[in-house]
């Protein structure tokens, strides 16, 4: 997706400096090649700083997804531990019932013992407690009436010590018992809850990072869009620069031919072919046919184009600049306006026509549009609506406007 952003931003941009290029003249012809290498020189800058700053935030998006993976795993670890505990609760619960049952059971023991003893304690009660003892050992009639008697209230003793001792036991166990199932249920439901609160820190955490990443990731696609523009307007004006520089290049090129030509005092490039003499002249055809070629596609129409090394250099023509300048190429100079070209040379008909033949087309006046023939029924000039461009004759348009006026300037 952000591919085709780029695509799509890359040629708006380009279609508006492409603009710029061809229709903005005073302004670009006042900037000289100095001026706009300083222009590259600012913009390198501003270049090498949004790259400085993308590897920075590309530096701490690594960082961060570092961070984030690290929380992945600890909320994973987490999640694990918070089951396990969950289990363990569980378990502890269950070992609690079962410690209640124990306990049911043991307090029905201890129930059973205290009736005994309230029997006991009743039944001392009602005989004068120990006393009543004492007169059983005191009321024997004999002395082995007597150990007898001893013996049975010794085990009688004994067994209700020993029915306290059980009880007590009983209690203490019991006690202890559910205070340490107590203890590890309240330290395992702590655990759960430290666990829980844990968790939803990390996952905070790790929110935080996935809404910092989007930012960092927001941030570096608007700088990456940024740079590109910046490297999209260094190219932009090296190409000015460049064409600045043919066009200087060119300049010089027309001024050295031209103090040539008055040197010598040829009239070779002077000469212009008139209908009044109905002469033609001598030139390199096949050049002036193929001089378009290097425009096609890479130029646009602007009235009065064609005439200055800078329109020249950037393809900016309309149709009798392009036509003129396609015969310079081939050594011929030729008028530049439409007017002026419809007598040049000599007038042919259709059925003579050839290449290197001009070609008029009534378009909004009478010879309103020229062009150079190629041959088969087809003509390369500079179009409104593209620039220089090959049309075919045969063409609904061209074919309505063309009414045969066709004239010859070399043989």
């Amino acid at each position: 997706m952000r591919d085709w952003k780029v695509i799509m931003k890359r040629s708006a941009v380009t279609a508006t400096v492409m603009s710029s290029l061809f229709f903005v003249h005073t302004t670009v012809q006042a900037e000289t090649v100095e001026d706009i290498q300083a222009q590259r020189s600012s913009l390198q800058s501003d270049i090498n700083e949004k790259e400085t700053e993308l590897q920075k935030i590309k530096q701490e998006l690594i960082s961060l997804t570092e961070q984030t993976n690290r929380l992945d795993e600890a909320i994973e670890d987490n999640e694990k531990k918070i089951t396990e505990t969950k289990s363990e609760i569980a378990s502890t619960e269950k070992e609690v019932e079962g410690l209640n049952e124990t306990i049911e059971e043991k307090e029905e023991k201890i129930e059973k013992r205290n009736e005994i003893l309230k029997d006991r304690i009743s039944s001392m009660q009602q005989n004068g407690g120990s006393t009543s003892y004492l007169e059983v050992i005191l009321g024997a009639d004999n002395f082995l009436d007597f150990i007898d008697r001893f013996a049975l209230v010794t085990k009688i003793t004994d067994a209700d010590q020993k029915l306290l001792e059980e009880q007590e036991n009983d209690k203490l166990e019991l006690e202890q018992e559910k205070s340490t199932l107590d203890d590890k249920l309240t330290e395992l439901e702590e655990m759960k809850v430290e666990y829980e609160a844990m968790q939803k820190q990390i996952v905070a955490q790790k929110d935080q990072n996935e809404q910092l990443k989007s930012e960092l990731q927001q941030k570096q696609d608007a700088n990456a869009d940024v740079l590109e523009e910046l490297k999209i307007e260094d190219e932009v004006l090296a190409n000015k620069q460049q064409a600045l520089k043919e066009a200087q290049q060119r300049q010089k090129e027309l001024e050295a031919q031209s103090s040539s030509n008055d040197a010598s005092g040829s009239a070779g490039i002077e000469l212009y072919a008139s209908s009044s003499d109905n002469s033609t002249v001598s030139g390199n055809l096949q050049t002036i046919i193929n001089a378009g070629n290097r425009y096609i596609g890479n130029s646009v129409y602007v009235f009065g184009g064609g005439r200055t090394a800078y329109d020249i250099a950037n393809g900016r023509f309309d149709c009798s600049g392009f036509v003129s300048w396609a015969f310079r190429q081939g050594g011929v100079s030729i008028p530049s306006s439409t007017s002026a070209l419809s007598s040049v040379g000599k007038r042919v008909s259709t059925s003579e026509m050839k290449p290197g033949d001009l070609v008029f087309f009534n378009t909004y006046k009478t010879n309103g549009h020229v062009g150079i023939y190629l041959g088969n029924n087809k003509f390369i000039g500079s179009q409104s609506s593209s620039g220089v461009a090959v049309e075919s004759m045969s063409n609904s348009y061209w074919k309505s406007t063309f009414t045969g006026h066709v004239r010859r300037v070399i043989q």
